[in-house]
C-alpha cells in the first residue's frame, strides 16, 4: 500500500510538473510577441511546417516552454498519416517532426 501511495504521489507531481513547462499563449500575446519581433509570423510559421510535410494543417498551438516559443502543428498527408511538428516561433528550428502513432 504504501508504495502504490508513493507511486501516486511521484505521478501526480510528474503530471504537475509538465504543466509548469508548458503555457498556452494567447491570441492577443501571439500578436504582441509578432509586433515585437520576439517570433516569427504565423503564416511563415505554416509555411516551414509545411516544407517539411505536404499536407494540411489541422491544428496549430503556441506555448512557452522552458523559456521559449514552440509553435505546435499537427498535420494530416493525403494518404491520411498525422505528423506532429514543433518549430523554435523565434527562428524556426525543427524540434520535433515525427509521425503520430
Amino acid at each position: 500500500m504504501k508504495n502504490l501511495v508513493t507511486l501516486s504521489c511521484t505521478a501526480l507531481l510528474a503530471i504537475g510538473s509538465a504543466a509548469v513547462f508548458a503555457d498556452d499563449v494567447n491570441m492577443a500575446d501571439a500578436n504582441r510577441l509578432v509586433e515585437e519581433g520576439k517570433i516569427q509570423s504565423f503564416k511563415s510559421l505554416d509555411e516551414k511546417a509545411m516544407s517539411l510535410q505536404q499536407g494540411t494543417i489541422t491544428e496549430t498551438d503556441l506555448e512557452q516552454e522552458a523559456g521559449r516559443y514552440v509553435y505546435k502543428v499537427e498535420m494530416r498527408t493525403a494518404e491520411g498519416r498525422e505528423w506532429d511538428i514543433e518549430l523554435d516561433a523565434s527562428n524556426a528550428e525543427v524540434l520535433k517532426n515525427k509521425q503520430d502513432d
